[in-house]
C-alpha cells in the first residue's frame, strides 16, 4: 500500500507522546496510522493487541498502514497504555450448547454499558495443556477477569491459577467452594429435592434417576437432592434405578431405552437436566407409551427446550441467565468497589404436561 501522506508530528496525538526521524521521514504515530487508515485509534489499538473484535477488513487494512511507516509502539508507554484491559473472559467445558449460550445471554447482560466486552475460551478439562490453555488466554488477552461456570469452576487447580497470575474471577457452581467475593451458587440439591417431592406427590413410587457425568458436581448434588427428597417419603433408589447419562439428548434416549425396558418398569423418571428428559421422551414413543398418561418425566435447567418438546416438559428452573448477569456485575463490582450479595439464586419447580398422576 502506497500513500502520500505524511505523519504529523504532534507529540499529543500520539500515544507514545513523541515524534522522530527514521530514514528521513517522521516517526509515525498511532493516531497516524489510525488516519491513513481511516479508523479510529481504539481500532488500532485493537489490532495492535490482536483482540478479536477488529473485522479482517479492518485488520488487513490497519496493518498494511503499519508495515508501510514501520510503526512499533514503544513498550513502556504501551504498558501504561494497556496494565489493564475491558475484556472478560468466560472458559467453559459444557457439552450443553444451550447452557453456554444463555450464559454468555446473562454476561452480556450484566456487563451492558459498562465499557467491558465478553471473549468466550471453550476447553477440554482432560487435555494435558488445559492449565497451560487458559494461562495463556488470561495473559493474551490481558483480562480483567473471567467468569467459569461448571465443570471449570469446580476445578480447584483452575482457581489456584488465576489467583497465582492475579487474575480476578467468579465461579458458578452448585455448592459454595470458594470465598464468597468468588461464588455464585445455584444450589442443585434443592432443586432437585423439589423434583422428588413433586413426583411423590403425584402417587408414584417406582421412580428412577437418569445422572449427569460424574464430572459435574451439579450430577452429585442433583442425585443428592432428589434422594433427600425421596426419604422425606421414606423411598429410596435402588443401584437398578440409577443410569448415568452425558447431560447430552443422545444419552437421555439410550437411558431411556435401558429404564423402560425393565420389569417393573418406573412410572417416573427424573432426569438431571432438559436435555436428557427430550431423549427420555423420545425413548417412551419408541416403546409405545404415553406421556404423562404411563409415565412421567421430569427435568431440570427450563432451557428453551423444555417448551419446544411435547408434551412440555415438567422441570426445575435454574435462572442461567439471571446467573450469568449477576456473575458480571460481581466481577464489575470488584472493580467498582462496589459490594453485593449476590451469591443465592434458588430454583423453582415448573409444572406441565409431561408430569402426570401415578398410572392406575
Amino acid at each position: 500500500m502506497n500513500s502520500s501522506k505524511t505523519p504529523s508530528s504532534s507529540p499529543e496525538a500520539s500515544m507514545e507522546g513523541g515524534s522522530g526521524v527514521e530514514g528521513g521521514r517522521k516517526r509515525a504515530t498511532i493516531n497516524d496510522i489510525a488516519r491513513l487508515a481511516g479508523v479510529s485509534k481504539k481500532t488500532v489499538s485493537r489490532v495492535i493487541n490482536q483482540s478479536p473484535f477488529v473485522r479482517d477488513e479492518t485488520r488487513e487494512r490497519i496493518e498494511a498502514v503499519i508495515a508501510e511507516w514501520g510503526y512499533a509502539p514503544d513498550p513502556q508507554a504501551r504498558g501504561l497504555a494497556f496494565r489493564r484491559s475491558f475484556l472478560i473472559g468466560m472458559i467453559y467445558d459444557n457439552p450443553n450448547p444451550q447452557y453456554v449460550v444463555n450464559m454468555q445471554l446473562g454476561l452480556l447482560d450484566g456487563m451492558r454499558g459498562s465499557g467491558f466486552e465478553l471473549v468466550v475460551h471453550p476447553c477440554d478439562r482432560a487435555s494435558p495443556t488445559f492449565l497451560t490453555d487458559i494461562r495463556a488466554f488470561v495473559e493474551r488477552q490481558k483480562l480483567f477477569g473471567v467468569v467459569l461456570p461448571p465443570s471449570v469452576s469446580e476445578d480447584e487447580r483452575v482457581a489456584k491459577l488465576l489467583n497465582e497470575i492475579g487474575c480476578a474471577y467468579i465461579r458458578i457452581a452448585s455448592v459454595e467452594l470458594d470465598k464468597p467475593e468468588h461464588m455464585i451458587v445455584g444450589h442443585d440439591r434443592m432443586g432437585a429435592a423439589e423434583a422428588a417431592r413433586h413426583i411423590v406427590g403425584l402417587g408414584h413410587r417406582t421412580i428412577a434417576f437418569i445422572s449427569g457425568p460424574d464430572t459435574f458436581r451439579s450430577s452429585h448434588e442433583r442425585r443428592g437432592g432428589f434422594e433427600d427428597g425421596l426419604a422425606e417419603a421414606g423411598l429410596k433408589l435402588g443401584e437398578g434405578d440409577i443410569v448415568q447419562g452425558a447431560y447430552t439428548f443422545e444419552s437421555g434416549v439410550a437411558c431411556g431405552d435401558i429404564l423402560l425396558a425393565r420389569t417393573p418398569r418406573p412410572t417416573a423418571i427424573f432426569c438431571g437436566n432438559d436435555e436428557m428428559a427430550a431423549g427420555v421422551l423420545q425413548s417412551a414413543r419408541k416403546a409405545g407409551l404415553s406421556v404423562p398418561a404411563d409415565l412421567s418425566v421430569v427435568g431440570f435447567d427450563d432451557f428453551q427446550i423444555a417448551q419446544a418438546v411435547w408434551p412440555p416438559l415438567t422441570t426445575i428452573r435454574t435462572p442461567t441467565r439471571e446467573i450469568g448477569r449477576m456473575a458480571a456485575e460481581k466481577l464489575i463490582g470488584v472493580e467498582r468497589r462496589e459490594p453485593r450479595d449476590m451469591t443465592k439464586t434458588e430454583p423453582t419447580l415448573v409444572v406441565r404436561e409431561s408430569s402426570g398422576p401415578v398410572p392406575a
